[in-house]
């Protein structure tokens, strides 16, 4: 599969992701567009996983720079976790554990093949400071080796104004669980 955009493609991302930018600029305060488009243009690779993460309505926004690298930091910033991505299982190997009732797929699998990475806890919690994010739905986090490796998986949601972060069975999956991502630029 190509994973660069057409230039018309391209385009009409920048022009959105411009526009979801400057309507919020709480979530990237004394950053300059100019920049992050100059950066954006220069990675066609980047773009397209920033491509995916809008396609499956996820609405990604700049969030931050990253100070040892200088990218910048897009998270998903859709109000509730994109719903395209819902009804999987945490990772390939959790989806290969279930015998029966397999979901569709899993979100490690999904992110990968997004060029994309899960959010971590505190990546979470980070975005969780710019608006009140999955009210109603949760999202899979990038989770620690030793809990994974003892067959379980973490996800967080907001509630009673409060950034709540559980476990699951990584095999587990529920119609208003996906997952968030982020890419860096």
């Amino acid at each position: 599969m190509k994973k660069i955009l057409s230039a018309k493609q391209s385009e009409e991302l920048i022009i959105t992701l411009k526009s979801r930018f400057e309507k919020n600029m709480n979530r990237h305060k004394g950053f300059e567009w100019a920049k992050v488009q100059a950066k954006l243009k220069k990675n066609a690779g980047k773009l397209w996983s920033l491509g995916e993460m809008e396609r499956t309505n996820g609405e990604p926004d700049v969030t931050g720079i990253d100070k040892k690298t200088g990218e910048y930091i897009f998270y998903d910033c859709a109000e509730e976790s994109p719903e395209s991505r819902r009804s999987l299982c945490y990772d390939p190997e959790a989806w290969e554990s279930r015998k029966e009732h397999k979901p569709k797929g899993n979100a490690v699998g999904m992110a990968c093949d997004m060029g994309v990475e899960l959010l971590t806890e505190e990546e979470y919690r980070n975005l969780q400071k710019l608006g009140n994010f999955d009210n109603k739905t949760s999202s899979w986090l990038k989770t620690p080796d030793k809990i994974r490796k003892l067959g379980g998986a973490i996800f967080g949601d907001f509630r009673f104004d409060t950034v709540f972060v559980y476990h699951n069975g990584a095999e587990s999956y529920y119609a208003g669980r996906g997952f968030r991502c982020s890419v860096k630029v």
